[in-house]
């Protein structure tokens, strides 16, 4: 092992520190196997990509049977029916806005690609993005990305024309989930009175739950203003559902956990179960005032991951209706840690996407017990990532399809975990 990760360290740049230093040499539904043997629950999930855990056997037989038919065709070259495949499923279960999918290869990209259809056809420059919101890493894109300032470290000056406001955060503001919405919604107000006035705002850009800012749901209050201030000025609506789509919060997206209209949805990550694909979606008439040209990108619609993204949505059609019943389970018991152990600060999320956030003893953010919960839950055989601002929040983003088993398992590691670290305060 020690020769593996010493060979990585000499080919791959230092920035890629990887969180688990092991060689992971497969992976089968919720469980990876490392080289030496040992088997760990991934509830990192590819950085909730695998919602169908790893390697799906009707994932895994689309894709390597369209492999042995045609693996690429590029941008706008020819179609093919994996990508009209794709398109029509995924626009039969998205919210009711989108009726065309363009696919893009990342988040990342698809977030840019729908940033410049809103300045495009609105023909105004601003962009309100929320704080805490995390839209990618490109250089583009993290000017909208405010999950972090280390996102942000070192490239400076970001591209023009963003604006930031306020997202509701109960917890930290020490409001209830209204008050922080009407909160939200008055700080957007004034980016209006004093920093861009509405005529000249293309569109809102916004996570319905917050994913790498902490997991913070969006307060339906506030969604529904931020939809009458839309529809007020002329402002497009997008939603960056890149982590939130595909089934994680019980719905195949939160916007409709939510009861909520976005007029462009962002999609990625779950779409094809972890190979490089992601989408745009909108109405006709928005993309109709997107002229031929003003957008493309050589790998867009690849024919293999398109073949995946299909099968994704046929395997979630059987999937999806057994969140809620997971879901009860995970949240019945991250409620009794936090009524067990006072380092469980909150709870919080949608269905299957569930954010605990970890505090000291006076009730602020700590890093070091995350540290610590996570280091014994690996010594016990769980993966999992953290986030939030301060990098104490547990991400509990287990595959949709995960056993009882393995979710109690999961769960019981994580609260031996507390139980071992408050027993050393």
């Amino acid at each position: 092992m020690t020769d593996f990760l010493s060979r990585a360290r000499e080919v791959i740049p230092p920035l890629v520190s990887f969180r688990a230093p092991m060689e992971v040499t497969r992976g089968e539904g919720t469980v990876i196997t490392a080289a030496d043997g040992r088997r760990y629950l991934d509830f990192s999930t590819g950085i909730a990509c695998l919602n169908l855990g790893h390697n799906h056997p009707q994932v895994v037989q689309a894709a390597r049977e369209q492999l042995d038919r045609l693996w690429h065709a590029g941008f706008a070259t020819y179609p093919h029916r994996p990508l009209v495949e794709a398109a029509e499923k995924i626009a039969q279960v998205t919210p009711d806005r989108v009726e065309q999918v363009l696919f893009m290869n990342s988040g990342a990209e698809a977030v840019e690609g729908a940033v410049k259809l809103a300045r495009r056809t609105r023909r105004r420059p601003g962009i309100i993005v929320f704080r805490g919101g995390f839209h990618g890493r490109t250089l583009g894109s993290v000017s909208y990305t405010t999950s972090a300032a280390a996102y942000r470290r070192g490239y400076q000056p970001l591209p023009s024309g963003t604006y930031v406001a306020p997202f509701p955060r109960p917890l930290a503001w020490g409001t209830d989930e209204q008050e922080a919405g009407e909160r939200a919604l008055e700080g957007l107000l004034d980016i209006f009175r004093h920093e861009i006035p509405p005529e000249e705002v293309a569109a809102f850009l916004i996570e319905p739950v917050q994913g790498e800012g902490g997991y913070y749901p969006a307060d339906p209050g506030f969604l529904a203003g931020l939809r009458e201030e839309s529809d007020r000025h002329g402002i497009l609506i997008i939603a960056d559902e890149v982590q939130t789509g595909f089934g994680r919060t019980g719905d195949w997206f939160a916007s409709q956990t939510l009861g909520w209209e976005p007029d462009v949805v962002v999609m990625g990550k779950a779409i094809a179960n972890g190979l490089p694909l992601s989408a745009i979606g909108a109405s006709k008439e928005t993309f109709a005032d997107w002229p031929y040209g003003a957008h493309g990108t050589t790998y867009s619609g690849n024919p293999v991951a398109c073949a995946a993204a299909s099968a994704v949505v046929d395997a979630l059609r059987t999937v999806i209706p057994g969140v809620a019943e997971r879901a009860e389970l995970a949240w019945g018991r991250f409620r009794e840690m936090a009524d067990r152990y006072r380092t469980v600060g909150d709870v919080r999320g949608l269905g299957l996407m569930i954010g605990a956030e970890l505090v000291d003893g006076e009730g602020r953010p700590d890093k070091a017990a995350l540290e610590a919960v996570y280091r014994q839950s690996f010594r016990e055989g769980l993966f999992f990532l953290p986030c939030g601002t301060e990098g104490n929040v547990i991400r509990f983003i287990p595959p949709l399809n995960v056993s009882r088993e393995h979710l109690e398992q999961a769960l019981d590691i994580i609260e031996g975990a507390l139980a071992d670290y408050e027993s050393r305060l």
